[in-house]
């Protein structure tokens, strides 16, 4: 088995590959705009597991290399997890348009570009696994992160529908949702409902390959915590000026 980790420097990323490996003895490509920190990352992982991790340059905004990266692979993957993303100053993207952009490109245009090579491949081959990691943002839009949530939500539709195009090929997509996870995105802010482990979020998106689910949040509380999130009444979502 071969996985291909977008976004090869993800901690989220990262903890999923780790679970393929250990569990599976699956060999890794991490790919990533930050080759020498993904080169670091491939030879700890190789050492721990004894399997095959290699290192390759890949920069989700450069759309017109997408094709090439993936057509290059030898051999392809059977799993591609989609672990790339920003998460901007809210404030300052208000006000600078630019930000806002490379928010929408990074979380929602680069996927789409680089996925849509990779869907049309497994669906040609009738096999292979699209894990894609969106967010909890996604499910309702706060005043405090409305463009990253914007690009989330785009981005969990946009795997909806690849899931439903693959689906009669026999190649799956997963969607996963995570809530806070102590990573670099989230460096220095305090979430309402605690924090789920790196190794609980990489266990739980193995778990769903492996049980072949659609759709996950990670933590146990998160799915429910989300629901309620979602029923909440506008006129009471409008009042709660601290979300």
């Amino acid at each position: 088995m071969l996985v291909l980790v977008l976004g090869g420097n993800s901690e989220i990323g990262l903890a999923a590959a780790e679970q393929f490996a250990q569990r599976e003895k699956a060999d890794i490509i991490l790919a990533s705009r930050n080759l020498e920190k993904a080169q670091e990352e491939a030879e700890k992982m190789s050492r721990r597991h004894g399997v095959s991790v290699q290192a390759e340059p890949f920069d989700a905004l450069a759309f017109d290399t997408h094709k090439s990266f993936y057509e290059k692979l030898d051999p392809k993957p059977d799993v591609v997890i989609l672990a790339f993303g920003v998460l901007n100053n809210q404030k300052e993207a208000q006000k600078n348009f630019e930000m806002a952009r490379n928010t929408l490109d990074s979380n929602l245009l680069g996927a789409v570009s680089i996925l849509e090579p990779i869907a049309a491949d497994f669906e040609e081959r009738r096999d292979g696994t699209i894990i894609g990691i969106s967010s909890v943002a996604g499910d309702r839009g706060r005043q405090s992160s409305y463009i990253y949530a914007a690009s989330k939500a785009g981005l969990t539709v946009y795997l909806d529908g690849l899931r439903h195009r693959l689906w009669p090929s026999g190649a799956r997509v997963i969607t996963v949702l995570p809530g806070f996870i102590p990573t670099k995105m989230v460096a220095g802010r305090t979430p309402k409902f605690g924090f789920t482990p790196l190794e609980t979020a990489g266990r739980d998106i193995y778990k769903a390959w492996k049980k072949g689910r659609h759709k996950i949040y990670t933590g146990a509380k998160m799915r429910w915590i989300m629901a309620a999130v979602r029923v909440l009444p506008e006129f009471v979502i409008l009042r709660i000026r601290n979300v």
